[in-house]
């Protein structure tokens, strides 16, 4: 389980697995629970890059947001940055 702190969010931390390139066990600490529990179910089991493209740029405050913190932590641990 990778563990990312984001920044400029309302969530704390992101905690995921990358298996065999896919997305998996995603789970946001603070933040809107509703909104991010939606979020990770639906992209459990999706590929670390189409992730990244649908959430990289999706900005809500502070030049960033939840899911865009998701694909640049994705990024890094992936290696795709």
């Amino acid at each position: 389980m990778t563990k990312y702190i984001p920044r400029g969010v309302c969530c704390k931390e992101i905690h995921f697995d990358i298996e065999n390139g896919l997305v998996k066990n995603v789970k946001f600490i603070g933040g809107c629970r509703g909104n991010l529990n939606a979020i990770s179910k639906l992209i459990e089991g999706m590929p670390v890059e189409e992730v990244i493209a649908k959430f990289k740029g999706n900005l809500c405050r502070n030049q960033t947001s939840c899911t865009d913190q998701l694909a640049r932590a994705l990024e890094r641990i992936a290696g795709k940055d």
